[in-house]
Parts: C-alpha cells; structure tokens; sequence
C-alpha cells in the first residue's frame, strides 16, 4: 500500500506543481499583501484529464497551493526562476530518500538534488502558515539565513486522504560525499547516536559523539566564523520570537584530505564522481552563501571548487567543507512542548532535557554552536582569493601542530564572547548600511499574529476561507 501511495504523491506532487506554477506565470508580478498568505489555490485532477488538466495514471485526486502568491515572492528571492523551479520538478521523477530522521515523514529529492520534499503533519502545515508574514519579514531584512527555505506548501487529496508537503532547500547534496553527519540539539540528554544508526552505512551522529570524536571543533577562519556567528545568532533570536524549540542543526562533513586518501588507494583520479548532476547550474541555496548573502544580491559565488561549502579544518589538519543548515523548526512551543517540559522536567534534570522554554533552547544551541561546534582558528588568516580556500591549503603545508597550537583551547575570553543576547551588540546591519530597516529580531508570535489575522486562522483545520474577506 506504501508503494502504491507513494508513486502516486510523487506523481501527482509533480503535476500538481507542473499546473500551479504555470498558472501563477500568467498572472503579474505584484507586491505581497497580507491576504496572500491565507490564500489557498485548489485544483481538480481526474484521471482521465479536463479542460485545465491532463490525463494521469493515478487515482484522480486534489491539489492545493497554499499561499502562491507568497510563496512565488520567496522563490524569486532565493533567485529561483519559474522555469528552473519546473525543470527540477517535472522533467524526472523523485526520488524517495530512506527516511533520515524519527519523524515518520516521507522525504523525496528532485533529481538535480536542489529541492528536498517533505511530508508534514497537519499541525506543521498550520504553524508555517501562521508563520510566513513573519518568515516574510525577516528575510525581506535579511536573506542570509540558515533557516530553512520554504518555497512551496501543498495538499494532496486523494482517496479520503490529504498528504501535506512543504518544499524546502537540500541542505546535503547527494553528490557530496559526507564523511560525517550531525544532527546537534545542543542538548546532551540522551544525545547520543543508537548502535543500530551506527550500523548505517551513513550514520547521523549527535551531539555526544560530537563531543567525543571532534573535541577540538571545526575551525574556521575569522571572517567565515563571525559571518556564521551573526547568522546563527540572527536565525536563533528570530526561532525564539516565534516561540519554536527542539530545532536541530544539521551538519554534513566532506573530508578534502580522506577523499583524496580513498581516491589514490582505489588508483582512480577520477574526478567524475565529484561533479553535480547536469541540470541547474543555479546551486540555489549553499551554505557559504546562507552566511555570505551573495547569491540573494545576484551575485555569483565562485563554489566549483567547494559546491557552496564552508571550509574548515578538523583537529587533525584536515581540510573540510561543512554543508549546515537549521532543520526541523515547525514544532510549536505552544502546541506540544508545554505538557511534555512539565513532564519530563519532573524526571530528570530540566535544563539537559531537549524540550525547554524556547529562550532557553536557543541560547543553549547558540552556545553549543558557537563555543563548542565552531571554533574561530586564529592560525588561520582569511584569504580574499579563493574564498578561504589557499588559506586552508597553507595550513596542510605548516602541519597540524603548527596551525592548531594558538587555537587548540578556546581561551577564556572566548567564552562569554558568544552569548546571545550579550551579543546583540552585534551591528546587525553593519554590512547593508540600512538603519531605515526595522530591527532585526521580528516581534514576538503574539504580536505578529494580530487579532484580525487570529480570526482568519482561528478555523483550526487548513482550510481557510479561499477569497479575502475584503471580497
């Protein structure tokens, strides 16, 4: 029955997208407005086809877009075209991932490996509606962000069913060679990976086991680490405002080093594996450019030679390239934690335990991130050529002594440095020079959701009202 249901929502995911974004290409460019976001587009699909649609070999079936108009303005901000968003969709069929995480969703990725596909619960739909005027705002004030990013929100209806997706960024191109996975909390109860994720040819470690194989960090030079600081900084204040916990970095390590030791010892210097897929040339969404914010200015960032990955260098001297980004951020504080924080806290300790108050959660992850995952390597200078990357080859010259001796412990002064709300002192728009903008932590939840869109949305299920009220 899996099966059966799974071909037939990649099937239709991939028509229902092929209309919607075809339709909305005949409609004007425009500014949002705050209708848009309650806004939800529905469309017939039977299976022998009609005026709009085409014949199919599934069972007929709904689709709904939620938010077009919204979520087309989010896209063009990502510098994704219309044609492009098509092509990775409709031109091959998905492919389904074996399920990464315990959240019982399906995962698919387009062929070209940009866009990652994911089932959601009916409650998680509801959250990122409620959350995209604030999602919007922030991103309008900043697009650097390693939040996710969300280009699509749609329904599936079929057979008495709906499956919900939400369309996202692929923080880990399949085509990279991930010689570790994190997935860090911050927390360190019962962060630990289980002995039958570690059988996995690829496991995904926690934050225990980061503690133990990678004591000393990942270091980065001093310009990518302050921009990675400011960004995660930015990204935790604005989870924190909408009252969201139990996010999780993801973190995937490509080994430059242990690639090159695998290759001589197969005797293939080949290099075809290395390169992505033929399709876009766009790589939409990278980490360096989550930190660097070039690609959302139209400018192109040079990443042949490290597909958007940040460079770095592990405790032994090894030359890295981090792929990160911020994963599960549509659990709501409100909706779920609240009993099980009370609960659990009488059990054990309430400040190791993962679910916490979300200010608390965030400042724990920030520290974590940036205190104990990255470390800022005072060895290293940052170089302007190649974007950090001759920087790191001299580093594998000097020996991993050499380099790691000033930055092996971070010093004390360290430390405080990276707090929160201490660091707030940040010039947050330092770099865009724009003290007209708004600050750049978004109000609270409560603020944003004002009562006349607590209204509209008060109709607990999805299905709001598909004309404005003003109509």
């Amino acid at each position: 029955f899996h099966q059966t249901t799974s071909s037939t929502l990649k099937g239709a995911i991939q028509l229902g997208i092929g209309y919607t974004v075809g339709n909305l290409s005949s409609k004007p460019e425009r500014d949002v407005l705050m209708q848009d976001f309650y806004v939800v587009e529905s469309i017939f699909f039977p299976s022998e086809g009609s005026n709009l649609t085409p014949a199919h070999h599934y069972a007929d079936f709904r689709f709904k877009t939620y938010a077009p108009v919204a979520f087309r303005y989010f896209r063009e901000l990502f510098g994704i075209r219309p044609d492009d968003y098509l092509y990775s969709f409709c031109n091959e069929p998905l492919i389904e991932l074996s399920n990464p995480g315990a959240s019982g969703s399906l995962f698919y990725v387009t062929s070209d490996d940009e866009f990652i596909i994911k089932t959601v619960m009916h409650k998680e739909a509801e959250f990122l509606q409620k959350l995209l005027p604030g999602y919007y705002m922030n991103l309008n004030q900043n697009p650097r962000t390693l939040l996710p990013k969300f280009y699509g929100l749609y329904c599936v209806q079929s057979g008495g069913k709906n499956i919900r997706v939400v369309v996202m960024n692929n923080i880990l191109p399949r085509v990279v060679k991930m010689h570790l996975k994190f997935d860090l909390k911050g927390s360190t109860y019962k962060r630990r990976a289980s002995k039958k994720e570690k059988e996995k040819s690829s496991p995904t470690y926690k934050d225990l086991d980061f503690i133990q194989d990678m004591p000393e960090g990942l270091m980065l030079d001093a310009d990518t680490f302050s921009a990675l600081v400011k960004t995660l900084q930015r990204d935790c204040l604005v989870l924190e405002s909408f009252k969201i916990m139990d996010y999780s970095l993801l973190l995937g390590v490509h080994n430059i080093d242990q690639q090159e030791r695998e290759r001589q010892q197969e005797g293939a210097h080949s290099t075809s594996d290395e390169k992505r897929p033929v399709g876009q040339k766009a790589l939409y969404s990278t980490a360096m450019e989550s930190i660097q914010g070039g690609a959302a200015r139209g400018e192109s960032i040079d990443t042949d030679d490290t597909m958007g990955g940040i460079p770095a260098v592990n405790g032994k001297g090894e030359r890295l390239l981090l792929h990160v980004g911020i994963i599960d951020i549509l659990q709501s504080y409100r909706f779920i934690k609240k009993l099980e924080h009370t609960w659990k806290a009488l059990v054990h300790d309430g400040d190791t335990v993962s679910v916490h108050r979300p200010s608390f959660y965030a400042e724990r992850f920030f520290k974590f991130m940036t205190n104990t995952v990255f470390r800022k390597n005072s060895s290293l200078k940052s170089s302007p050529s190649k974007k950090g990357r001759s920087a790191l080859l001299a580093v594998k010259t000097s020996g991993p002594t050499a380099a790691f001796s000033a930055s092996q412990l971070p010093s004390e002064k360290d430390e405080t440095q990276y707090d929160l709300r201490a660091a707030r002192s940040y010039p947050t728009l330092d770099d865009e020079g724009r003290p007209d903008l708004l600050p750049c932590t978004p109000p609270s939840f409560e603020e944003a959701t004002t009562a006349s869109i607590a209204t509209t949305l008060s109709s607990t299920s999805l299905s709001v009202p598909e004309r404005s009220p003003s109509e």
